[in-house]
């Protein structure tokens, strides 16, 4: 459960600081429905940029943005779905576009669902303590940004072998930038420094996105509903939701699975993971490409005893459809085999993680042969903002793209997807996984057998208790506005 034990004292020294900094704090229902967002903001973001350190740019935490840089109020979800003559197989792959939201991810709701509650409870002080985002990549940014529109100070650490991008994105948002040794795979190396600075500092508070259910309960609320719909939106009579697909990582995103599977009961929930990182495929270890989905562990908010399928991505593949994607001569190989304009200009919303959901997704689609009426939902998390960097790397270390390459990079990576290292999940085959979280949080992070046990034979009432949070959180976050205006 989220703590919710209020510190009142602390509660309006937080609401004279948001009020001294025109700051009101969105709710879950809003987030979720931005028609309830109040006029005025919806007139307030009509001349601000998506990325500008405006506190009003809270009320962008949603799904409904409508797709522009600048200005801009809501509209439908923002999705793509992927043709069959490029996915190579008959079902109908949707992704949800991060890109639209502020840093262009959507990783900046969980962020947000990490901090309110603190916030509202007076758990968090802004103006005593710095906010600590442990992270493989988009979380910290967004967690440095959501800090930055609150006007309070932020540490941001990931892996030094992040994309470039990040890096300097964070240098000049986040008041403090500490890089951890490794790749995303190194997620250990983040909990240790998390550690170090708990040992050495007084003034932090630390939101690591793998154990805050507020990273879950966002997913499940915001996501979840969000993916649904589209599903509506898109659906004829006789289709169906097939599943959704995820790539683990803090295992956020992926608890849009379990809103989905409530709504729509037949839906598998596909759990993506790198092939050199077999962490829930194989109990594995390694270092992978596939920039900020973060493994060799399991997270505790995790809700394993729901999952269905676990698909592991050879990292080449996302590499390869990288260039396949966003180089001229790849673009051109895909206009010559009949690919829509529009269906290329979109491409480069995939970033490298988005694309690793989409070949899980392809693996998912031949593993079940998922026909015509079977729809397949998943996330594009980032796109190719946060890239440039490692194309180029692509570029100067495999030589200049040419039509052969496209062809074989579409043929191999894409449509030749073949359901090797997969695996459709047994009881016993869910509990291998969930026993992993043992090792992490017993063992490395104090937590207790009896809470880890609970997640697993308490099935589904500890996520449901979980779940149920929103109304009471949501009645805080409204207290504290009131408490604003009132001053």
């Amino acid at each position: 459960m989220i703590d919710l034990s209020k510190k009142d004292n602390l509660i309006r020294g937080n609401a004279e600081r948001l009020r001294k900094h025109g700051i009101s704090l969105p709710t879950f229902a809003q987030m979720r429905n931005p028609t309830l967002i109040p006029e005025k903001i919806k007139s307030r973001l009509a001349s601000t940029g998506l990325w500008d350190i405006d506190p009003v740019n809270l009320y962008r935490i949603t799904w409904h943005n409508q797709p522009v840089e600048k200005g801009g109020g809501y509209g439908r979800v923002n999705y793509l779905e992927l043709p069959s003559r490029l996915t190579g197989v008959r079902a109908r792959v949707i992704g949800l576009v991060g890109k639209w939201f502020p840093t262009g991810s959507h990783k900046v709701g969980a962020t947000y669902a990490c901090l309110v509650p603190r916030l509202v409870t007076g758990q968090f002080d802004p103006t005593e303590q710095k906010a600590v985002w442990p992270s493989t990549g988009n979380y910290c940014r967004g967690g440095a940004f959501n800090a930055a529109l609150l006007s309070c100070e932020s540490i941001a650490i990931l892996p030094e072998e992040m994309s470039r991008e990040r890096f300097e994105w964070l240098s000049k948002i986040a008041g403090e930038v500490i890089a951890t040794p490794g790749s995303e795979s190194n997620v250990k190396e983040i909990y240790d420094k998390c550690d170090e600075l708990r040992a050495t500092r007084d003034n932090i508070s630390i939101f690591n996105q793998f154990d805050e259910f507020g990273n879950y309960l966002w997913h499940y609320h915001v996501t979840g509903p969000a993916m649904e719909e589209v599903a509506h939106m898109i659906m004829g009579g006789s289709d169906r939701i097939a599943g959704v697909v995820s790539s683990t990582g803090s295992a956020g995103t992926i608890a849009s699975g379990d809103y989905i599977k409530d709504r729509f009961p037949m839906a598998k929930i596909v759990a993506a993971e790198a092939l050199q990182c077999p962490t829930l495929l194989n109990n594995g270890f390694g270092s992978h490409r596939i920039e900020g989905i973060g493994d060799k562990h399991v997270p505790w908010i995790h809700n394993v005893r729901n999952l269905d399928f676990v698909a592991a991505v050879d990292d080449e593949g996302p590499m390869n459809i990288l260039r396949l994607f966003n180089d001229p001569e790849g673009v051109k190989y895909l206009a010559d085999q009949g690919i829509s304009a529009d269906i290329i200009e979109s491409l480069p919303l995939l970033g490298i993680s988005s694309l690793g959901n989409l070949i899980a997704a392809i693996k998912f689609a031949k593993y079940y042969e998922l026909i015509e009426k079977d729809i397949i939902l998943t996330v594009f998390t980032d796109s190719m903002d946060m890239y440039e960097s490692r194309l180029a790397q692509q570029s100067e270390a495999m030589g200049p793209y040419s039509t052969q390459a496209a062809f074989k990079d579409h043929h191999r990576y894409i449509l030749a997807q073949q359901i090797d290292n997969i695996t459709e999940l047994s009881y016993y085959g869910r509990k291998r996984i969930h026993n992993l979280k043992y090792y992490t949080w017993i063992e490395q992070q104090g937590r207790s057998v009896e809470e880890l046990d609970a997640q697993w034979y308490e099935f589904p009432d500890y996520w449901d208790n979980i779940q149920h949070q929103v109304g009471k959180i949501d009645t805080l976050i409204e207290e504290m506005n009131n408490e604003i205006d009132r001053r």
